[in-house]
């Protein structure tokens, strides 16, 4: 049995955080319900076409929904989100600000006409303060966070490359949801959550917020390598090959330089004693490692690394990812169905004893309009009417 099988989730979404959120409720057996426009419905929809044809963005944050076409400026299909809801146990949207003032669909009124309802709102910047009513993509949220200010280069930033606000903020909701579902079994009421980009990846940006703050300085752009460890980056060996290392603590230093760089006189030199003046001295001290490196090939380096208890990796990439023997050997690809034939989908990260992820379809625009509204009792002349129309 799905842990959500009997929830139903009604939701107005689009792009990446709210799909991402309502995905994970799906993949527990949820019920939801994706609310799209007839005129081409999600725009992620349209991201690109590198999936036999669909959106990578799309096949992704979408798959075990039931998409249903409305054009929700119609009083007819109005009522017919109102109609959902008054069904639902979760309302989730991530409308543009103030659209969901004109659609009736402030948490205000929805929680005061169905008081065991959950809604959450997903929006850029929140709901209140001087860029509430502000646009918001990823990278701007990285952008207004100082996100891209760490990532890169010392001379040039970058952002990151996945979508992180949007992963962040749709990540919150899913757990706000939960916590919200499990509360409600307690007391019997609803609730609204309120969840933004801009505070989902703020709280992300918490370390080098705290170390900016009371240091006075912001950790610098330091590329591949980590801007307050060292050593914690991107090595080469002698052979050409680069690895990444991670030193985390005096005893892996000391195993480090002893048993594999040979260099156990590094733990008594002042400029290496500490990762605080390891980080001051990072060009002497990746130069002393480069050179231990050098005389050694990738196999030997691993040996002394795996020996020694050094963690280590390789720079892979999304082939050797998709290639990577940790997916291949722990059974974590499924196959789904789609408008486009079988396509591969890894399982939620969260493994759970006895159940199977839904890993349902991902679904054509408007393939369950006809369904869900002779579910509610439209009559078939009525829908048929309202496509004609452009409605649905």
């Amino acid at each position: 049995m799905h842990p959500l099988k009997g929830v139903t989730v009604v939701s107005v979404e689009q792009a990446v955080a709210a799909p991402f959120a309502t995905r994970q409720l799906a993949d527990l057996g949820a019920r939801v319900i994706k609310i799209e426009r007839p005129d081409g419905g999600d725009f992620a929809r349209g991201y690109d076409t590198t999936v036999k044809g669909l959106s990578s963005y799309f096949v992704w944050l979408n798959r075990s929904k039931e998409s249903l076409t409305l054009d929700l400026k119609r009083p007819e299909c109005a009522h017919v989100l109102a109609s959902l809801i008054s069904r639902a146990d979760v309302f989730v949207q991530n409308l543009a600000p103030g659209a969901s003032d004109r659609l009736g669909t402030a948490s205000a009124a929805l929680r005061q006409r169905h008081p065991r309802l959950i809604v959450c709102n997903v929006s850029g910047y929140g709901s209140s303060g001087p860029y509430a009513g502000k646009k918001a993509y990823d990278l701007l949220v990285q952008s207004e966070v100082g996100l891209v200010s760490l990532t890169g280069t010392a001379d040039a930033p970058a952002k990151v490359g996945i979508s992180v606000a949007d992963i962040a903020a749709g990540m919150y909701a899913y757990s706000g949801i939960l916590t919200a579902l499990i509360a409600r079994s307690t007391t019997g009421q609803g609730t609204a959550l309120d969840v933004s980009l801009f505070d989902a990846l703020g709280e992300w940006m918490g370390q080098p917020a705290y170390y900016t703050a009371y240091g006075g300085t912001p950790p610098p752009r330091s590329g591949s390598n980590h801007a307050t460890i060292a050593p914690y980056g991107p090595f080469r060996a002698g052979d050409g090959d680069t690895m990444y290392l991670g030193i985390q603590n005096a005893r892996e230093w000391t195993r480090f330089c002893a048993d594999v760089i040979g260099r156990a006189d590094m733990t008594d030199d002042e400029r290496f004693s500490t990762n605080t003046r390891r980080v001051q001295h990072r060009s002497e001290l990746h130069a002393a490692i480069e050179r231990a490196f050098a005389t050694l090939t990738t196999a030997a380096i691993v040996e002394r690394l795996e020996s020694a208890g050094i963690a280590w990796a390789r720079l892979n990439t999304v082939d050797e990812f998709l290639a990577h023997p940790q997916l291949c050997e722990r059974d974590l690809w499924r196959e789904i169905g789609s408008p486009a034939g079988p396509l591969r989908a890894m399982i939620p990260p969260v493994r759970m004893d006895g159940v199977e992820p839904a890993m349902g379809d991902v679904p054509a625009l408007g393939q369950h309009t006809d369904s869900i509204l002779e579910e509610l009792g439209i009559a078939r002349e009525t829908i048929a009417a309202w496509r004609k129309e452009g409605a649905i």
